[in-house]
């Protein structure tokens, strides 16, 4: 027969073990809807009212989980950061899963739906006036998709073309963004197809040993 004692201790392991969970689930829901948020109105344009909002959540929740505005979105960075680099992680080896990649990336669609895209192109100009919690963060995730995108390119010598996997996400990251910030539609069509063939180009350059 179970005491009394045991079985309220049981209790209070069952509940502690829900609100752990609950915490966590919370926070993941606010980190991937602030994502989107900052994507979409820039750092500077998005209030923790708005970001807790967005997670149907209320401004008072928002401390139980983050120390601040400026902690929330280092991590908002370094998940989705994370993100992208797990994608460059799992393509399909070869050529032509990274052209495609190119092809997807500098699109139209990219260009004109920032909120689910990619956030480099759409933070850079903001991240490199943050604090350095937020660079920090920055840093790391994007060497990762260097990292990851390196291996692509040269899966039994990753260093060798770390250079040209610099290359390439500095003209991906850059063209889009100028893309986006031009107002003639010719234009930023012409930057979005000036990209895909530079980075293409990158793609045909041998790495040196």
């Amino acid at each position: 027969m179970v005491s009394q004692a045991t079985s309220y201790s049981a209790e209070r392991t069952t509940v502690a073990r829900y609100d752990k969970t609950h915490k966590g689930e919370t926070r993941r829901r606010i980190i991937e809807r602030a994502g989107q948020r900052l994507k979409r109105d820039g750092i500077d344009g998005a209030g923790i009212a708005a970001l807790m909002s967005d997670a149907g959540l209320t401004n008072g929740a928002f401390y139980a989980h983050f120390g601040s505005k400026n902690d929330l979105v280092a991590r908002v960075v370094a998940d989705q950061l994370a993100t992208q680099a797990a994608t460059m992680a799992a393509l399909p080896p070869g050529r032509e899963s990274l052209e495609q990649f190119i092809r997807e990336y500098l699109s139209p669609d990219h260009r004109d739906h920032p909120a689910t895209g990619c956030p480099s192109a759409a933070l850079l100009d903001e991240i490199g006036r943050c604090d350095r919690q937020i660079r920090d963060s920055y840093t790391e995730g994007a060497r990762a998709i260097i990292d990851a995108v390196a291996t692509h390119l040269s899966p039994d010598d990753p260093a060798a073309a770390l250079s040209r996997a610099t290359g390439l996400f500095t003209v991906l990251v850059g063209s889009l963004q100028l893309a986006r910030a031009v107002t003639d539609p010719t234009l930023s069509g012409d930057v979005l197809a000036a990209g895909i063939s530079a980075a293409l180009d990158l793609l045909s350059v041998k790495s040196r040993s």
